[in-house]
């Protein structure tokens, strides 16, 4: 086979286009014959082949982003996941989960097959993802992917992109700040939703169980635990739906739902996302 040189140039170009390493990206040229698109083939392939002997390994690791819309309509939620602290905290592998959150915002794809499956630099999503695994050396994964629209959507990053939340209010305005102050509220509190009437009824009898049981060691007559139980309920709405717990950058015991009331008498919460890593 006849040897081609590989200039210094193309090498950049590749690492440009893939995040490679130079090494990696001369190899793949060298392996290619200078062909700039086989060199992209050979590296999505190394990708390919690391992607299944690492498939059994944990991802409890990665970056979770927020964005919204320039208009604060809509929102997306974007867990990139990884192996090691080591690689989260790497600034390409945070740049990349930036795109593809960048990418689901443009695209609003409504499920995280669909985000995979979307255009990205001649390739899909899912097969870029692939190729970074044979850049990174570890295996990636979007892990969780959540969208939001409402008339008004804040974005939180907490804690080194450890965890991400969109606040969706019911009027536009001057409410960013109210906004965030809320959406660190979802990230230090985790509701389960915005008020009782969102709560899931599986989790309501899941309650009601737990409530009875813990009457019944206190030796209750039977025919009074599910009446203890439901009273019991108040104070399980109170402490883990939002509008009803307490605000925890409150002074005097204020109810979420009334700081907002507090900043306008008609705002609230219409819905929120909460992604955490390893939630």
């Amino acid at each position: 086979m006849m040897s081609v040189k590989i200039s210094a140039k193309d090498v950049a170009k590749l690492r440009k286009a893939t995040g490679a390493g130079m090494m990696d990206c001369k190899k793949a040229l060298v392996e290619a014959n200078g062909d700039m698109e086989a060199a992209k083939d050979y590296l999505r392939k190394k990708g390919q082949k690391l992607a299944a002997k690492r498939e059994d390994r944990d991802t409890n690791e990665g970056v979770v982003i927020a964005l919204t819309s320039t208009d604060n309509k809509k929102g997306v939620v974007v867990n990139l996941s990884c192996e090691t602290d080591f690689v989260a905290k790497n600034e390409d592998f945070v740049n990349f989960a930036k795109s593809i959150a960048q990418l689901a915002l443009d695209k609003f794809p409504s499920s995280a097959e669909e985000l995979l499956a979307l255009q990205t630099e001649g390739m899909t999503l899912g097969n870029k993802i692939t190729e970074q695994i044979g850049v990174i050396g570890e295996k990636l994964a979007v892990s969780n992917y959540e969208t939001l629209e409402a008339e008004y959507v804040v974005p939180y990053i907490h804690a080194g992109y450890r965890r991400g939340v969109l606040v969706g209010l019911n009027k536009t305005g001057d409410f960013i700040e109210a906004g965030k102050n809320v959406a660190m509220q979802v990230a230090a509190m985790s509701p389960v939703a915005v008020d009782k009437e969102g709560v899931d009824a599986s989790i309501i009898q899941k309650e009601i169980e737990i409530g009875m049981e813990q009457a019944r060691e206190q030796g209750k007559p039977e025919a009074m635990l599910e009446r203890i139980a439901q009273g019991k309920l108040g104070k399980f709405y109170k402490e883990n739906t939002l509008l009803n717990q307490e605000y925890v950058k409150g002074t005097n015991k204020e109810t979420v739902g009334a700081y907002l009331k507090s900043i306008d008498k008609d705002l609230t919460v219409t819905a929120f996302r909460h992604v955490g890593l390893g939630k």
